[in-house]
């Protein structure tokens, strides 16, 4: 038996996952980023979660890139209740379907508008029976509605405004759902539906609504496996961009395939610097799936290329990291 059989039966099945609707060009972002996972040195596959909505020409553009594509059916929070989240953020409650992609063991998701631009594969080694993802920033104008973005509180830098005593308790971590390490579950995604059918929308959807699920399991990671833009901007002193593993383009005007620029903020030169290395990525034809070594383009679970040492684990098993 070959190296590679063995290590194909001795490794967990594993995936990352991102998630696919309509028409329109987000369909470039997952394809940069199954291009920068191939960069990265994954060993892992690129699952692309797609509404039925999805058309066949984009189906096709991403199996030939290597990705394997999964059709989910749409979920919605009851009817009358949608009006209380961000008409836009509506349709993500489909994500919840992929914790019913039970044939894998261990799966990190992954927006498509993130890129990969390190090896994050440790992460699939972090203790079971957890929920991994970033802590979020509260200072931009989408939070307004906020008591966070209302007093200038921030669980980025929080000795800087202190959460006022006469509220109570400072609210708990909460993370950005653009990515996150879970674990499929029939009955976690069962849990997930039933839970949905009772609770009311809030402005931020999905992201809300998979917070206050996973309040209790939650663990937070090191911000450089989610870097969202506006830290460069709230938060300069807390990034490091030599050091920044995964960078998610939500910012306004930052998505790269449609950047012009002219937005607020979008004229800075490090955002210009990660947008160039976004289309460096896209752009480069030696890691299209059909021109990349056979071992490297199906990203199979080679044990050899795993790290030795799970940088989370190092940490206190993924405990919140320091403001600082």
């Amino acid at each position: 038996m070959s190296q590679s059989a063995v290590a194909d039966e001795e490794v967990p099945n594993r995936a990352y996952v991102t998630f696919l609707a309509g028409n329109g060009d987000y369909v470039k972002g997952v394809v940069g980023l199954v291009k920068g996972l191939r960069k990265a040195g994954s060993v892992y596959p690129l699952v692309v979660a797609i509404l039925p909505d999805v058309p066949k020409e984009h189906r096709d553009i991403l199996e030939s890139q290597g990705c394997i594509v999964r059709e989910i059916q749409p979920v919605y929070p009851p009817a009358n209740h949608t009006q209380f989240a961000m008409a836009y953020y509506v349709i993500n409650y489909s994500k919840l379907r992929i914790w019913e992609f039970v044939e894998y063991d261990k799966m990190v998701y992954l927006d498509g508008d993130i890129q990969v631009f390190e090896n994050i594969d440790h992460l699939f080694d972090s203790p079971n029976g957890y929920l991994y993802a970033v802590m979020d920033c509260f200072c931009e104008k989408t939070w307004a509605n906020s008591p966070q973005y209302k007093i200038g509180y921030c669980q980025q830098c929080p000795e800087k405004v202190h959460w006022p005593a006469k509220l109570g308790s400072p609210p708990p971590p909460y993370f950005n759902a653009g990515m996150f390490v879970f674990e499929p579950n029939p009955f976690t995604y069962h849990d997930l539906l039933q839970t949905l059918k009772i609770t009311t929308p809030t402005s931020f959807a999905e992201q809300d609504f998979l917070n206050s699920f996973f309040r209790n399991v939650y663990k937070p990671i090191p911000p450089v496996y989610n870097h969202v833009l506006a830290m460069l901007w709230r938060h300069p002193e807390n990034v490091d961009l030599d050091k920044v593993k995964v960078v998610h383009y939500c910012a306004a005007g930052s998505k790269p395939w449609r950047y012009t620029g002219e937005e607020e903020n979008m004229q800075r030169e490090d955002i210009k610097v990660l947008v160039k290395k976004w289309w460096e990525i896209y752009e480069d034809e030696s890691l299209d799936y059909k021109n990349c070594r056979p071992e490297q383009g199906n990203m199979k679970p080679l044990v050899s290329t795993l790290p030795a040492a799970n940088p989370l684990l190092q940490q206190g098993n993924g405990s919140a990291p320091s403001a600082a």
